[in-house]
């Protein structure tokens, strides 16, 4: 049985060919995050997936609350998740969208974990090092945990680059009791 990540992404490689077809591929990605954003309020995805309620009526609450902020392929998208019953999905869908755009835009993901808040020049260099390393553009999403210590955590997809203090003291930690020093 699928999951519903790999049903969101076959919707989302789906909908990056038509994009693609269409030379639209930004627009598509921006329309599904406002999508994602103006009906994502938990109450209004319960009424969306709803099947006790029409699909008409459904459809006009989409066609109210998104307004023409959303049209063309990636409302009838919206509405297909509706129709089909798989509305939770749009957040999934529209994240998987957007990963499949940045990875032809060679743009990279970076969480960035640090002790204390950084400052826009921390961020500046942080992301132009990282663009060295990874041979591309890179967006950083920045967290602040106390519990570091210190230094900072880089997670760059399945790669974590840990130069926190609190990682420093427990491989230092593994060392003494493996005797390996």
């Amino acid at each position: 049985m699928p999951t519903p990540r790999s049903t969101a992404r076959r919707y989302a490689e789906a909908a990056r060919s038509i994009a693609e077809r269409d030379d639209s591929l930004e627009t598509w990605v921006t329309a599904l995050d406002t999508a994602t954003g103006r009906l994502g309020v938990p109450e209004l995805m319960r009424i969306l997936a709803d099947p006790a309620l029409s699909f008409d009526s459904r459809r006009t609450v989409v066609e109210q609350v998104m307004g023409e902020a959303v049209t063309g392929g990636p409302r009838n998208l919206v509405l297909l998740l509706i129709r089909r019953g798989r509305i939770e999905l749009l957040p999934e869908v529209c994240a998987q969208l957007r990963r499949l755009y940045d990875q032809q835009q060679n743009i990279v993901s970076a969480t960035v974990t640090s002790a204390a808040a950084l400052t826009d020049a921390d961020v500046s260099a942080l992301r132009e090092r990282l663009a060295g390393t990874t041979g591309g553009r890179v967006d950083i999403s920045v967290q602040v945990d106390p519990d570091i210590l210190g230094g900072v955590m880089v997670r760059i997809g399945d790669r974590l680059i840990d130069g926190s203090v609190r990682g420093r003291l427990e491989r230092l930690r593994t060392k003494l009791a493996s005797g390996a020093l």
